[in-house]
């Protein structure tokens, strides 16, 4: 008889397990929607105002040997939080309005009197960047050097050329139609380092100017069109968020 007990006990317990497993979760125990995969329905617009959701944006990963300050459309989105080792990735999520302008402020560790590193050594640079929606780092970015040295590789007595940084550099009408193509580089060749390799650049190119080596202080541009976008949400910021402002 306890034999047989255990056994029916047993199989209460399955079929009470089988139940649970099968019955809906509780609002509670759900899952977070997932980015991109419409998180249910959204709340009916309020007097005609449709606000950006998460599902709007898309996240950017970005890592550069040393350091990078990004622009989008002429606002600061993301500076790199390290300014030399270790090498980090910077994630960041964005609202992508179209066209967009990308401009990238990024330096290799140097002595501004000297261009050198480490005393008298030659550092090299590289910045790579990706975007959820394809955007990424090649040759059709735009690159000019603002701070060379030390030149002709002279590391007994070094010497630089700095040019200062036009006032507009990163807006959306800045003219870099006059400068060169970035240089694309073999990973082989950046070397880069952990947590590089946990986060999605496939596909991205490592870019800097023609010359790695001695180019210290680059800006890089792109303009991104995608014709016949248009913004889903219909409001637009009223804060002002251009630093110096209260």
């Amino acid at each position: 008889m306890r034999r047989v007990a255990m056994i029916a006990l047993s199989a209460a317990t399955l079929l009470a397990l089988a139940a649970w497993q099968s019955a809906p979760p509780a609002d509670g125990d759900k899952p977070p929607p997932r980015r991109g995969q419409g998180g249910g329905k959204r709340k009916p617009p309020q007097d005609g105002v449709v606000k950006p959701s998460m599902d709007d944006t898309m996240q950017a990963n970005m890592y550069a040997d040393n350091w990078f300050t990004l622009y989008v459309n002429g606002k600061l989105v993301a500076v790199d939080s390290i300014d030399f080792l270790p090498h980090n990735v910077v994630a960041v999520d964005l609202l992508p309005e179209y066209p967009m302008t990308i401009a990238v402020l990024a330096k290799d560790n140097a002595d501004p009197k000297t261009g050198c590193e480490y005393g008298r050594q030659i550092g090299d640079g590289g910045f790579i960047l990706k975007f959820g929606d394809g955007t990424m780092t090649d040759a059709t970015w735009k690159a000019k050097c603002f701070f060379h040295g030390p030149i002709d590789r002279d590391t007994a007595n070094p010497r630089v050329r700095q040019e200062p940084l036009p006032a507009d550099w990163f807006t959306p009408g800045f003219d870099d139609s006059a400068w060169a193509a970035a240089t694309e580089y073999t990973q082989e060749r950046i070397d880069p380092k952990p947590p590089f390799f946990e986060h999605d650049f496939k596909g991205a190119k490592w870019i800097w100017t023609s010359d790695l080596d001695l180019d210290n202080t680059v800006v890089l541009r792109k303009r991104v069109e995608k014709p016949g976008w248009k913004p889903r949400w219909t409001t637009k910021p009223d804060l002002d968020t251009r630093p110096g402002l209260g």
